[in-house]
């Protein structure tokens, strides 16, 4: 038979204070002697009590939890930034309850049940959020951070890198080193990563006097990216390098030309991809990319979340810039740097 449960009230008469003494003792912030810690946190011990965060959160209104929602997972990018969200929260006291959303899931219900759980903010990484969504998040008092996500209008808070930038760099590194049959498997363009790595690409390409010969979306689907790879570098007038919106595609980009297409990297095309993911640094791939700053990010994002939660500061907007990391998969040019 399954034993009782342990509560405050039993830690508290097996160290001889009071119930509120065992809330002040496990609640961060909260005032309480040496000697009272010392005691509950004994009588803790033997008995095997854990405190009930719910519980806390529906006394106090604060439950130390952040609502992270993620899609995407299978980009090893978003793994990484998870470690290091999480990491980076529980250094600050609070913990994260992990949500799943895939692009076409209705993100506004996810979020509603989040803020069911009293959530004290929300993190979004690779996924959107509606002006209506924002809004109920901001009446229910509870700040919402994009992660590797934008809105053009709006007023969420967001953290990404410049992807702007970071696609002008790729277009003046690759018609610097000679190329002028360039394309572009974008990122998804719903997406604003997608929109504006693709902007920041045929921008840069303009100040050389080139047009891009094709730009398809690969929607970061390897599966996408692999048939756009076949349609534009099965004929005998390829693209000589081709500009894919993160390293997810890369690799299936390059797989491709390589395995089914017979084609040599980068002696027949050039590749350059964006995240700078640890795979990218794989002999089998040895990937040119721009680094996301994924340190930076995370850091960004922690301070402005719990900046709002705990000081009620106002949404900030933050583009972080990522150097390119030239490897083996694109001709690289003389002398050049970024």
């Amino acid at each position: 038979m399954m034993a009782d449960k342990v509560t405050s009230f039993d830690v508290a008469r097996r160290a001889g204070v009071s119930q509120s003494a065992v809330s002040r003792v496990f609640t961060p912030g909260a005032s309480a002697s040496a000697a009272t810690r010392d005691k509950v946190t004994k009588a803790a011990e033997e008995l095997g009590y854990r405190p009930n965060t719910l519980a806390r959160a529906m006394i106090t209104g604060k439950s130390r939890v952040i609502g992270v929602v993620v899609a995407y997972l299978e980009n090893q990018f978003y793994p990484m930034a998870l470690e290091y969200l999480d990491r980076a929260l529980k250094e600050r006291g609070y913990h994260i309850l992990l949500f799943m959303a895939q692009n076409d899931d209705n993100v506004g219900q996810i979020v509603e049940e989040l803020m069911s759980y009293q959530v004290d903010g929300i993190i979004t990484a690779s996924v959107d959020m509606s002006n209506d969504i924002a809004k109920r998040c901001d009446n229910a008092g509870i700040p919402v951070v994009m992660f590797n996500r934008g809105q053009e209008s709006g007023t969420l808070a967001q953290v990404t890198s410049n992807n702007i930038e970071g696609g002008r760099t790729v277009a003046h590194f690759l018609a610097s080193g000679g190329h002028r049959k360039i394309g572009h498997i974008s990122g998804w363009q719903g997406s604003s990563t997608g929109l504006d790595r693709m902007r920041g690409f045929v921008d840069g390409l303009k100040d050389h006097g080139i047009e891009p010969v094709a730009i398809e979306d690969g929607r970061y689907s390897q599966d996408d990216a692999a048939t756009i790879t076949r349609k534009l570098c099965g004929a005998s007038d390829r693209p000589d390098a081709l500009f894919v919106g993160n390293d997810h595609m890369a690799f299936a980009v390059m797989d491709c030309l390589r395995f089914e297409l017979g084609l040599s990297v980068p002696e027949d095309v050039s590749i350059v991809g964006y995240d700078d993911v640890p795979i990218s640094a794989w002999p089998a791939y040895d990937l040119t990319t721009i680094r996301q700053p994924i340190n930076k990010m995370v850091t960004a994002t922690v301070e402005i979340l719990l900046a709002r939660i705990e000081q009620g500061a106002a949404s900030e907007r933050i583009q972080i810039p990522g150097p390119l990391k030239i490897r083996g998969s694109a001709r690289k040019p003389k002398g050049f740097s970024t």
